[in-house]
């Protein structure tokens, strides 16, 4: 499905701990991010784009493995005013592989937290994870 034309603003976040290399870290977050722009800052890597279409593989993988329910579950239940957030598996990511975790333990060296900011967040949301899958 083609990515809408609409105003957002993207973050990925994830901690840097330190047993870990931080371009490994921003390797499993361009993994679930690609096309973003990347800081390492104070133990973690902060991604951020204005570009709906860097979500592009995230919304994929939500088709193919059907994990839509999940995902729309999470974004409203972690929805304030203009923004929603879910957590992925840093480990999965590492491998290219995009895994929801519905808690930030789910993932044992920590998650990468996405954040959605928009003005049409519902917008944003039934493109991301659309209620039935075609």
């Amino acid at each position: 499905m083609k990515a809408p034309n609409i105003s957002c603003k993207i973050e990925g976040y994830a901690a840097v701990n330190p047993s870990e290399d931080p371009e490994k870290v921003q390797l499993a977050v361009s993994q679930v991010l690609p096309d973003v722009v990347y800081q390492y800052k104070e133990g973690s890597i902060k991604a951020t784009s204005n570009d709906i279409k860097c979500l592009q593989k995230i919304q994929e993988s939500i088709k193919k493995h059907r994990s839509n329910r999940v995902y729309r579950r999470q974004m409203r239940f972690n929805t304030k005013g203009d923004t929603t957030w879910f957590y992925l598996n840093k480990q999965a990511a590492f491998v290219d592989v995009i895994a929801i975790c519905e808690e930030a333990e789910e993932s044992a060296m920590g998650p990468i937290k996405i954040i959605l900011h928009s003005k049409n967040i519902e917008k944003i949301v039934d493109w991301l994870a659309p209620e039935t899958l075609e």
